[in-house]
């Protein structure tokens, strides 16, 4: 039986810290999904297509990791649609254990069946956070070291867009 492993996420940024986490989850699992989905509690900077575009793009080279998009789903429901029998999630520090251990709860009520599997962030990116990067990218600071090129250039790009105003 194929070890399938889905990683779900927002990832709005892509960050070196999700890329360190599928490295590391692509030696454990004969597959891993990542999951591009909705957090309803998150102001979105990447439509759904630019995440995937951004994530796909950030991941070549790791020949046992697909992407695909699953907006407005449980991630129980898209773990049964890729095969998955786990559920992968990194952890930086005590307060993603508590929210994520809840997490791993409500979906275990959901399908019995499903595992949640926790992979501890290396120390060069266990503060990194999506919220933070967008924070220093709307401010003009330097995010290169903390995302992966491609989401570097795009997140230059965007913060272009939206004009110096960062409100």
């Amino acid at each position: 039986m194929k070890r399938i492993a889905l990683f779900p996420g927002s990832f709005d940024p892509f960050t070196n810290g999700h890329l360190q986490t599928v490295q590391r989850a692509s030696k454990l699992f004969d597959e891993v999904v990542i999951a591009v989905m909705t957090n309803v509690s998150k102001q979105g900077l990447f439509t759904p297509a630019e995440k995937e575009a951004l994530v796909v793009g950030a991941i070549q080279g790791i020949p046992n990791v697909q992407v695909m998009a699953a907006p407005n789903q449980l991630t129980v429901q898209v773990a049964e649609t890729v095969g998955a029998k786990f559920l992968l999630r990194g952890l930086r520090n005590e307060s993603d254990f508590t929210y994520e251990a809840g997490i791993a709860q409500i979906n275990r009520t959901q399908d019995a069946s499903i595992e949640t599997v926790f992979l501890y962030a290396d120390s060069d990116t266990a503060f990194v956070s999506s919220s933070m990067i967008k924070e220093v990218a709307r401010f003009g600071g330097d995010v290169s070291g903390l995302v992966p090129a491609n989401v570097a250039t795009a997140l230059a790009a965007k913060m272009a867009s939206l004009g110096s105003d960062p409100a």
